[in-house]
């Protein structure tokens, strides 16, 4: 052997015995151990950390009283926790068979694929699967998507430590309620509701399946945004999950073989808040807040608002204000126009719930809602009030006859009222005087003169403790003769709730618009929409058949259709400000307003008069079609429903009288005030310092009547809030 040779054995040698078997293996052994006790310092190190934000924002979803979605709002993110007993069984078992098949069995964690993981990090080959159901949901209730080595070591010892402290089944509630499905659903119930419209309650087996199977790539398996291949792929990948589902014994092959492919609805836009929506939100936020929610607690989400609003009377009203309003409006080249702000009121005075609101042009272009404002006056609408305190009271004139429905009264219009500290002397549309009307026929035209002194014979106190009781808010409420022409403020709201009890009978109606509010952590107690009686059904009654008198034959007219039974009254406030007609059928209160806002910034209320280029705007006019339309509508084309009127008191619905003068040609009705405390005797209540007076339209013609006094039918297609045969003026203050 050379010396080269002896120089290469010896190398061997010392190689061999530097990599001996034994070394290696104590090697391996050592760092096994190290392994080990580096896990162990890491499992005692890493604990089980609080939720992050992101997992546990939810949005709070508002809907229709028959349970589809109206609008989704919060935290940004689209997701409404569930409990997984909502989750149908099958359904649950669909996303075990696509993502986890052990997950019943293992402890939480796939090492194999985990350590997979970690080697693809290191190399940067991006994400990996291979993760438990466990694993997932630590990720994502627990951690970040960022994709780090100290993330995935993490997510590891997490997982086994919520596998030993959770139930599986709580795992994966928080699994389903937590991954991302894509379309903006985080969650199975915005999942279900984005890809199927139907809550998670509501899924079949097929559509779980496809719930479970999109999770593997949520962008490239939808099916309405999906290549061919991704369609391809999708459609292989849930019947893996079927086959996997009968492989565990969770669904027979009979069931299976019965499953065709779920395809999804297309995507639609997120409900927001534009349009009614809004409006709507916010007066269900409202009530929340009255009923002991706090901003703070409703902005955290996670609240599902079911609404009492009924979804085809809500498209029936707006359908109603476009087209007896919008349509006839020109709001770009039509200064008054463009002032004219709608809001409406529909409720069951059977229950107290409303099933429709309108509060404008819409939410996002017009921010108060006309249907709750109080900064306007209800005006005539408040007449029916004054006799219902007249009947409540038993109260009589100043002659000392009993007030009823033939109870007659001075109709000159001007007329001072008697008997009050306070002077007062309204006068009637277009100044016209009446001679000796009954009460009926005061309350079928309106007559200002009849009612003011009606507040008289009452007292103010008393007639304003019997609004309060029907519902009429405690504000801006003077005790004065002038409050007969309503001049207190009132909502839409306001008013149906008013009406809806007089309709009820007496027994107090209180609008409520949510149904019911529920959060995983507490629930709203819902407002009880009927109460007790506020005045006797007698009263009510006779108030009811009024106004039926109003709409049959009195300035509500247009309220008329024949084709079911109704009471109302209609409005004109100072200034022709408010145009309103309130009225009700036996299962439907609903209150009309057109409001007159300058467009300006800071607002400002202004006058109607000109509207869609008509004249005055009164309350037997778009307010009354839109009721009527509305109405008809609502109720399916009309009702047999007929008033039950019980112990009508004090005599039948009289004849209408025939004015017993016509406005002068030369004399311009002047304003009546509603704010001045007091006046001078020697002052005219109509001389309003520092207020222009409107002009008059003298009337062209002597209305016609028929023997008996009742107007005729012939329609001036010139009429305001007249019935037909009278042409009305445009100077009436606080009249129809």
């Amino acid at each position: 052997m050379g010396r080269a040779d002896e120089r290469r054995a010896a190398r061997g040698g010392g190689i061999r015995r530097l990599f001996t078997w034994r070394r290696i293996l104590g090697t391996f052994f050592g760092l096994c151990l190290l392994v080990m006790g580096a896990f162990a310092a890491l499992y005692v190190y890493v604990d089980v950390p609080e939720a992050n934000a992101q997992a546990q924002k939810q949005s709070n979803v508002y809907k229709y009283s028959d349970g589809s979605v109206m609008a989704r709002t919060g935290s940004g993110v689209n997701r409404e926790i569930v409990d997984l007993d909502v989750v149908p069984k099958k359904v649950q078992h669909a996303f075990v068979a696509a993502e986890n098949k052990s997950f019943y069995r293992d402890q939480g964690v796939d090492l194999k694929g985990t350590t997979r993981g970690v080697l693809n990090t290191l190399a940067g080959k991006g994400k990996q699967g291979g993760s438990t159901i466990t694993q997932q949901y630590v990720k994502n209730y627990y951690l970040t998507q960022d994709q780090t080595v100290t993330r995935k070591l993490k997510e590891l010892v997490i997982s086994l430590k919520v596998d030993q402290r959770m139930k599986k089944d709580d795992i994966l509630a928080g699994y389903l309620n937590t991954v991302y499905y894509g379309r903006g659903a985080s969650g199975i119930q915005a999942a279900a509701q984005a890809y199927y419209g139907v809550d998670a309650k509501d899924l079949d087996t097929a559509q779980g399946a496809y719930l479970a199977s999109l999770l593997q790539a949520p962008s490239q398996y939808d099916w309405a945004y999906a290549s061919p291949t991704g369609k391809k792929l999708v459609k292989q990948r849930w019947a893996y999950t079927l086959d996997n589902m009968v492989g565990e014994g969770w669904l027979s092959k009979a069931e299976r073989d019965k499953l065709t492919f779920p395809v999804p609805d297309s995507p639609k836009a997120a409900a927001g808040l534009d349009g009614q929506t809004g409006y709507l939100v916010e007066a269900a936020n409202q009530e929340m807040k009255r009923q002991g929610i706090t901003e703070e607690q409703r902005e955290a989400g996670g609240w599902t608002i079911t609404l009492n609003i009924d979804k085809k009377k809500q498209k029936q009203l707006e359908k109603s204000v476009n087209r007896q309003l919008e349509d006839h409006l020109d709001r770009e080249k039509n200064k008054v126009d463009a002032t004219v702000q709608a809001g409406a009121t529909s409720v069951d005075p059977k229950t107290g719930k409303v099933v429709a609101l309108y509060g404008g042009v819409g939410a996002t272009e017009h921010y108060i809602s006309n249907a709750t404002r109080r900064d306007y006056q209800p005006a005539s609408t408040f007449k029916p009030l004054v006799l219902a305190s007249a009947l409540e009271n038993e109260s009589t004139t100043q002659d000392d006859d009993l007030i009823g429905l033939n109870t007659v009264y001075d109709g000159t219009s001007k007329r001072p009222v008697v008997g009050s500290d306070t002077p007062f002397a309204p006068q009637n549309e277009d100044d016209r005087s009446y001679d000796s009307p009954t009460v009926q026929t005061a309350m079928n035209k309106s007559i200002n003169s009849v009612f003011a002194q009606m507040v008289v014979d009452v007292g103010p106190a008393a007639v304003k403790k019997t609004a309060l009781d029907l519902g009429v808010p405690d504000e801006n409420f003077p005790e004065r003769p002038a409050i007969t022409l309503g001049t207190m403020n009132a909502s839409t709201w306001d008013m149906a709730g008013v009406y809806a009890t007089l309709d009820n009978h007496g027994r107090k109606v209180t609008p409520t618009i949510v149904k019911s509010a529920e959060h995983r952590d507490r629930t709203m107690e819902p407002v009880d929409g009927i109460g007790g009686q506020v005045i006797s059904r007698a009263s009510a009654d006779t108030v009811t058949k009024a106004m039926t008198g109003v709409v049959d034959s009195g300035s509500g007219y247009e309220a008329n259709t024949s084709a079911y039974d109704a009471a109302g009254k209609t409005g004109t406030s100072e200034n022709n400000k408010a145009a309103l007609f309130t009225g009700y059928t036996p299962e439907l209160a609903t209150a009309v307003a057109l409001y007159g806002e300058s467009p300006k910034a800071g607002g400002g209320q202004v006058s109607l008069t000109g509207t869609a280029s008509s004249g005055r705007a009164n309350g037997g006019g778009f307010p009354a079609k839109i009721w009527a339309d509305y109405t008809l509508g609502a109720l399916g084309g009309g009702s047999d429903a007929t008033f039950d009127l019980q112990g009508v008191e004090r005599g039948e619905t009289a004849v209408t009288e025939t004015p017993s003068a016509t406005p002068s040609e030369t004399e311009e009705p002047s304003e009546t005030p509603s704010e001045t405390p007091s006046e001078e005797p020697s002052q005219s209540p109509s001389e309003t310092p520092g207020e222009e007076s409107p002009p008059v339209e003298t009337p062209s013609e002597t209305p016609s009547t028929t023997p008996s006094g009742t107007p005729s039918t012939t329609k001036d297609p010139d009429d305001g809030d007249q019935p037909p045969g009278e042409r009305p003026g445009s100077g009436d203050l606080f009249g129809q």
